[in-house]
């Protein structure tokens, strides 16, 4: 026996073979864009400039009728205390007096009733126009 063998160490590790895990590579991540339609300056300047221009013409609108609507209002309330039936009011108050000219109908006479009635929001309610006025 003059052949050598080989020396087996029984402290031997086992091999242990780990799996190798392959990611996909990843993709470039493309911001999101709105196909360009609001990417455009003037598109935005459009849309803002209408909006303003919707908002300004309310308030024009809102500050012409008003005093109309206020007045309305004032005749309303008045004729339904006195038992008439309201008319109109004027557009404006055109002697600068407060009062808007409005008239009713008295329900019993027929008669027409020529009113003054409150063009603010702190006053509203009618009184009868005054023949001395009118001059």
């Amino acid at each position: 026996m003059s052949e050598t063998q080989p020396e087996q160490t029984t402290n031997q590790s086992p091999t242990v073979v780990t799996p190798t895990v392959t990611t996909p590579p990843a993709k470039k991540v493309v911001p999101a864009t709105t196909s360009g339609f609001l990417n455009n300056w003037k598109l935005k300047a459009g849309i803002i400039g209408t909006l303003l221009a919707i908002f300004a013409i309310g308030i024009f609108t809102l500050n012409f009728y008003w005093v109309n609507m206020v007045s309305t209002m004032g005749l309303n309330k008045w004729s339904k205390l006195a038992n008439a039936q309201p008319i109109e009011c004027m557009m404006r108050d055109t002697d600068n007096n407060g009062y808007v000219s409005c008239s009713a109908k008295n329900l019993e006479t027929k008669a027409e009733i020529r009113l003054e009635c409150g063009a603010s929001i702190f006053n509203i309610g009618c009184r009868l126009k005054s023949i001395a006025s009118e001059s």
